[in-house]
């Protein structure tokens, strides 16, 4: 009589999944314009989709977005994201996108109503602060700003100095 061997089969190895990137799950921001605060009294906030090109989206992916010098305007009825500076894809083709063009900003009806009420008054405009994903599309926070003067600015500093000299001192309090 012939023996039967039993053959056992080891289970794969599991591969331990990558992590997932912290800007493409919506962890982290893409973009964050840090001048804003500095330069603008940050008023009122918005979140707005932005039309962009699949270039476009994973260039942002890669961290190449910057706001520096980007601030929103509405016209016709639309709202436009100009001179947002989004860097070409690395692996992109001929089809690569413009690193500087004019973007559409996705509002409904009532939010272009208020934001262009808002920004007829004079000194105020529209800045974007920040580019981040949600649920996987592109998100951009614009905020209703008025410029600051230089002794704003200076004021700031003043208010942050003593605000950060009142907390080591409370610090210092609780350590004794």
């Amino acid at each position: 009589m012939s023996r039967h061997s039993t053959i056992r089969i080891q289970p794969a190895p599991t591969a331990k999944p990558k992590p997932r990137d912290p800007v493409a799950s919506g962890e982290r921001d893409a973009a964050v314009n840090r001048a804003a605060n500095h330069n603008y009294f940050l008023l009122d906030r918005f979140e707005a989709g932005v039309a962009l090109r699949g270039t476009e989206v994973k260039s942002i992916r890669e961290g190449k977005a910057n706001l520096k010098d980007a601030y929103g305007l509405i016209k016709d009825g639309e709202a436009f994201l100009l001179n947002a500076h989004i860097g070409p894809y690395s692996h992109g083709s001929y089809s690569n996108h413009d690193a500087v063009r004019t973007r559409k900003l996705l509002l409904n009806r009532q939010e272009l109503r208020k934001l262009w009420g808002k920004t007829q008054q004079k000194g105020f405009t529209l800045i974007p602060t920040r580019l981040y994903f949600r649920r996987g599309k592109v998100k951009c926070e614009l905020a209703v700003a008025k410029g600051k003067q230089d002794w704003d600015k200076r004021e700031t500093e003043r208010k942050r100095e003593a605000d950060k000299e009142a907390r080591a001192a409370i610090a210092r309090g609780r350590k004794s």
